[in-house]
């Protein structure tokens, strides 16, 4: 079973419909999670604390890596998840980890400016940081730069508002980050970079697997993150961008 570490949310018991885990194969009602950004219903494995993007990205790379000869494929995992460590490190013939600060991992270097000669890698995984990178486009040239022909990038980011919203500095109620992507257009910015991104969203697989983003966006602005918009709706979905060089 994969591990995941602690989250820093309040967390409940939620009595409502059953839903499996595709990670784990739990089946049963899934935790409620209470963050600074408001609630989210249905978000957590109770058994493998997976939340909705990785059940998501786990799908996604389920389907992704099963025609790909991984055995023999060079991969970079950016800010590991020990969530989906063993699963990669299991798979490529090569697997480096690399973070701006932390000490667990192989290298250390921010995504601006990469250590490495061009075409090193078959694969790189990166979920969850472009967001925290304030000059974004020099970190996707950068992964376009280190990726071999035909290599892929999965690049998944929070889409938390329709149209993207830049912040003059980071939020620390939003674990520093530097924008609140939009689904509307944030995607956009892989395209001046790839050749081609193919989007997978949460629709993209049976509903069985809860990947929804189930929470009241129309509070926004707070408090908390005072620079997002308002949106409508309580049932949100999450996307993975699956960038080719």
């Amino acid at each position: 079973m994969f591990k995941l570490k602690s989250i820093r949310y309040t967390i409940q018991d939620q009595i409502g419909p059953d839903y499996k885990c595709p990670i784990c194969n739990y089946f049963g009602c899934f935790r409620t999670l209470m963050p600074s950004s408001g609630v989210r219903r249905f978000a957590q494995c109770p058994n493998c604390k997976a939340l909705e993007r990785h059940r998501l990205q786990y799908l996604v790379l389920t389907k992704v890596l099963e025609t790909l000869p991984i055995s023999s494929m060079d991969m970079l995992h950016v800010a590991p998840e020990r969530f989906f460590k063993s699963f990669f490190s299991a798979k490529f013939g090569s697997y480096d980890t690399a973070d701006k600060t932390r000490n667990d991992v192989d290298y250390n270097f921010g995504l601006e400016d990469i250590p490495f000669e061009n075409e090193r890698y078959d694969f790189i995984f990166a979920s969850h940081v472009l967001e925290h990178i304030q000059e974004d486009w020099k970190a996707l040239a950068e992964i376009k730069r280190i990726l071999k022909p035909n290599g892929i990038a999965i690049l998944p980011v929070p889409l938390v508002v329709e149209k993207t919203v830049e912040y003059p500095f980071p939020n620390p109620m939003e674990t520093d980050h530097v924008r609140a992507p939009g689904y509307k257009d944030y995607f956009e910015r892989y395209l001046k970079v790839f050749s081609r991104v193919e989007v997978m969203t949460s629709d993209s697989f049976p509903q069985k697997y809860q990947l929804f983003i189930y929470e009241d966006r129309s509070i926004y602005p707070t408090k908390e993150c005072p620079l997002r918009d308002s949106m409508l709706g309580e049932k949100h979905i999450d996307s993975v961008p699956i960038c080719y060089a």
